[in-house]
Order: structure tokens, then sequence, then C-alpha cells
């Protein structure tokens, strides 16, 4: 597991003007960094970020969210910034990321909890839907389809082929982390850049990515994909708990008819576009947010 004798300020430092606190939980053999803010008796909400990102990727939900009445915990997935980063690519199969995120909420000492997930915390967050029903009260998905749709899509759709090449790259071995490693990871920089509309990401924010992506190293970034390229089907393909897909639909990776053909694998499911929104929906339009609270108060869309 990696190993700094001095953390970054990559915890909840971050946000120190907002009533919220970093703690430590072990969950599945791992201990995972989790931000976590609000009520502890109050309906839970857990935030799931992608690739290459952070707890600090869901900065701008945090507190509306508390201030709507939720209690919010906002974990650094295995791997990443603060969390364990263990060895191995199977450590990062999708049924070992989403037992995390079921044994985070028991940690709570709750039965369930509402699930939003970005990029490939929407995978996760999918794959928890499925795999544990009964641990998802409401779900959200943010830019990425559902698993049997961007599995189909990937066999069917040369245009997504090529948009998908990076989860190609990534199993290759060696060449992606001295690619994601050199001139200070700008190519992780880039990643961010790429794939955001303009000014999405200051310099500031940057940096603190930046000093996040040292903690750990790219390895178990990438780890990430090789786990997803070998992890099963979940055991059902419909999701029976609400859900509400928000999407981007600028996004340079994935297609947007993913997002509407996803819907259709879900028993009560919403689909709101964004036309002007990249991939990072929820960093540029306010109405993520504002979509959000409605779907997990139980209220019904504008």
């Amino acid at each position: 597991m990696s190993v700094t004798t001095t953390p970054p300020s990559t915890d909840v430092s971050l946000l120190a003007d907002h009533d919220v606190e970093s703690t430590y939980r072990s969950v599945n053999n791992v201990q995972l960094h989790v931000v976590a803010a609000g009520d502890p008796d109050a309906p839970l909400v857990v935030l799931l970020h992608g690739h290459p990102d952070f707890w600090y990727g869901w900065r701008d939900q945090i507190i509306p969210l508390v201030e709507a009445g939720f209690r919010v915990l906002v974990p650094d997935q295995r791997g990443c910034n603060l969390s364990d980063a263990p060895d191995g690519i199977d450590a990062y199969r999708l049924s070992k990321l989403s037992a995390d995120v079921c044994e985070l909420i028991h940690s709570e000492g709750r039965d369930s909890a509402h699930v939003v997930g970005h990029d490939f915390g929407g995978f996760v967050a999918w794959n928890v839907a499925l795999r544990h029903p009964s641990i998802v009260d409401r779900l959200g998905i943010l830019n990425v389809p559902h698993p049997t749709v961007y599995r189909e899509t990937l066999t069917s759709s040369p245009q997504q082929i090529a948009r998908s090449w990076y989860v190609w790259f990534y199993q290759l071995p060696k060449l992606p982390e001295w690619m994601l490693r050199r001139n200070g990871m700008d190519n992780m920089v880039s990643s961010l850049e790429i794939t955001s509309n303009a000014g999405t990401f200051d310099e500031e924010t940057i940096e603190r990515y930046r000093a996040a992506w040292r903690h750990t190293g790219v390895h178990p970034r990438i780890n990430w994909y090789r786990g997803f390229r070998r992890s099963d089907s979940p055991p059902r393909t419909t999701v029976p708990q609400p859900t509400l897909i928000c999407w981007g639909k600028k996004d340079i990776a994935l297609l947007p008819s993913m997002a509407k053909k996803s819907v259709d694998y879900c028993e009560n499911g919403q689909l709101r576009m964004f036309p002007d929104a990249s991939h990072w929906v929820h960093h540029e339009r306010e109405n993520v947010t504002e979509a959000l609270l409605r779907h997990l108060s139980h209220s019904s869309p504008s």
C-alpha cells in the first residue's frame, strides 16, 4: 500500500469555512478517508467520485445537501488521495468497490442510503444498486451509462469504441504509468482540461488535484480501469430504485445516446440533459445540484 510520511493538505481543510470533517473508516479490509457533514441522524447521501477525481470534486454539492437536511459522506475511493491503495488489479474490481460503499453505509449505523456517482463513481453507483438493491434508497448518476448499455454500445458503435480509446490504453503494462507520471503529471491535468469546458478548473484547483495524485501515485488509478475490464456483470440489469440521470451532452468520451438508453433499464428513471455542459456537468451547472436535491427529497422534477 502507498504510504507517505507527511500527508498532503487534501483533506477537509480545503473546505475550512464549513462545518465538515475528515474521518477514516475501516471497511472491506481498507481504510478510506471520508469527508462527513450534516446531522448524523439525517437521511444519508453517499457521493462517489470518478477518475481522476477525489472527494473534492463534490465540494459544490456537500453544503447544499446538508442545508437541505441530509447527512453526507464523500469517500476518497480506494487508491485515491488519502485512502488506502491496495496492490493488485483484482483489488479494483467493481464488486470490491461496491462492497466498500455498502460497508461505508453500515459504518454509519445505516441499512441503506441515497447513492450518487459521477464518472467511474457512477459505474460503482450503478453496481451497488444492481448488486445490493436493498442498500440504495434513491440513485443519482452523472455522465456514465448503465453497465449493460455501455457494454452493448462498445460492441456496436465504432464511434464509442474510438471515444473509449483510453480504456484499452490503460490495459497495457507500464506504459500508462510512465505517461501519466511524466512532467509533473501534466497528462492528468490535460485529462481534466480536455474533458471540461474552458474555465471549469482554475490553476488553484489543478494544484490541489496534483497534490492528491502525488500522494498515492497513478498506478492505483490505472488499476481501476484494469479491474473494470476484469469485473463480472451485476446479477441483474434492471434498477428498481428511483433513478435520476444527469448528462452533459458535450461529453467527449461518452455518446449522449447512452444516457437515453440507460433510462430504459430503470423501473422509475428520469433523464436531465444539459446541452452545453461537459462531462463535468456538476461543476458547470448549478441546476444539477438543484435536480439532485429534488430527486433525493422525493419531490417531482420540474
